[in-house]
């Protein structure tokens, strides 16, 4: 059995100017909901075997953040540029090269590949996922390359949580 959990980066800065999409920083309260969703993950699961996040600034401090509540060292966080994407094909690719070691895992990306991935892997239509937005999907496969139609055991989202 193979558990995924994916998480949305949280709520990025638009502010500053003539900065590429890709270096965008988190906005204060990007933050704060990445912290508020992390330390409540982090009381109902055990930790992720690995974090696998975008190359985008907003994903990676997302994920530097979920690590430093689960308390998991960051040598547990693989940087996938291919993540930088819209849509959901590079996120299916990351998750079907994922090592069979790994049991579970916990993937930062962006909107559109989410939504779509969340829609086509588990049992529960979302019409949208937010910022800092978690979804979990239980697979029956062994093998992570075999994943199919899994079960929606987990949503939730920072609205939820304040």
């Amino acid at each position: 059995m193979k558990t995924l959990y994916i998480v949305r980066h949280a709520k990025s800065s638009w502010e500053y100017s003539g900065v590429e999409d890709i270096d965008r920083p988190l906005k204060k309260r990007g933050i704060k909901d990445a912290h508020l969703m992390s330390k409540f993950l982090s009381k109902k699961i055990g930790k992720p075997d690995v974090f696998v996040t975008s190359s985008a600034n907003r994903a990676l401090h997302t994920a530097v953040i979920f690590c430093g509540n689960f308390n998991a060292p960051h040598a547990n966080l693989q940087i996938k540029r291919q993540l930088y994407s819209f849509s959901d094909g590079y996120l299916v690719k990351t998750v079907h090269a994922l090592d069979d070691g790994f049991n579970s895992a916990i993937i930062f990306s962006h909107d559109h590949g989410i939504n779509s991935f969340v829609n086509q892997f588990g049992n529960k239509p979302l019409a949208h996922v937010p910022t800092c937005g978690i979804v979990a999907i239980e697979f029956e496969e062994k093998h992570w390359k075999n994943i199919k139609k899994g079960k929606t055991i987990l949503v939730e989202f920072p609205k939820n949580h304040t």
